[in-house]
């Protein structure tokens, strides 16, 4: 049994903390109002328990889930200590009051950022979607939704991914940390699009196709081939049709 600890007691947490617990973990929340996170504590049952920020901090793996525009690096900053050597789970997404743009420039992420403010800590940034709602109506079109990890640390993802076993959904190992500048952009324009028509927070990203083998089902093929080309030159073409490392 992991034990996870939340500083925050929001929308996601509690979806969060419930997923957990469904694997057969341990949660703490940490809230400032310690009253609050004991409330909610209670309602959730089992393996589930109520705490201040100090407290959430000092599990074995912890979860920040403060909105960052309402001032979540200040809050967190003194619990660099509490966290050295720990494996943090990032769900940070930088947006505006208004949901239209990010408070970080495009060179950074909100998980690069918890990275220096938290340097000795094992960071997995994940669950950066689904929106909230998604949780309790988790069946799409298509198939299930793709949550994406990105993080330096392989270890420290497969610990995340036991975390969260009863999670519905398929796990993709997106890179390393820096890649949450993508997940983190790709979150924002989803809300955006999914506003516009209507399914807003039922929203989500799923990486479509199949398995592909270079010059398996290219029907069109030997028509557009290069026939004057070296055989040389033909197998570097195809070579640079699959995806690289």
């Amino acid at each position: 049994m992991l034990r996870l600890g939340i500083i925050g007691t929001g929308r996601m947490a509690v979806r969060l903390a419930h997923l957990a617990q469904k694997g057969g973990h341990s949660v703490v929340f940490g809230s400032r109002d310690v009253g609050r996170a004991k409330a909610i504590a209670a309602r959730l049952g089992s393996n589930v328990t109520g705490g201040s920020y100090e407290d959430a901090a000092g599990q074995d793996i912890v979860l920040p889930s403060i909105f960052i525009r309402d001032g979540a690096f200040d809050d967190l900053k003194p619990f660099a200590d509490a966290v050295d050597g720990k494996i943090v789970v990032d769900i940070l997404n930088p947006y505006n009051d208004h949901y239209d743009d990010f408070l970080l420039p495009w060179d950074t992420s909100a998980a690069e950022e918890l990275q220096k403010l938290w340097p000795g800590a094992r960071i997995v940034s994940t669950f950066k979607w689904p929106f909230w709602e998604a949780f309790e109506n988790p069946d799409f079109d298509g198939g299930p939704m793709d949550i994406v990890m990105t993080g330096d640390d392989d270890e420290a993802k497969a610990v995340v991914l036991d975390l969260f076993r009863a999670s519905p959904w398929r796990f993709l190992d997106g890179g390393g940390l820096a890649q949450a500048r993508f997940t983190e952009r790709m979150t924002l324009f989803a809300g955006q699009l999914a506003a516009k028509y209507g399914y807003l927070p039922r929203v989500g990203w799923r990486l479509l196709g199949e398995p592909w083998e270079a010059g398996v089902n290219d029907a069109y093929g030997d028509i557009i081939q290069r026939w004057d080309a070296p055989p040389a030159r033909a197998a570097n073409d195809a070579a640079l049709m699959v995806p690289q490392d």
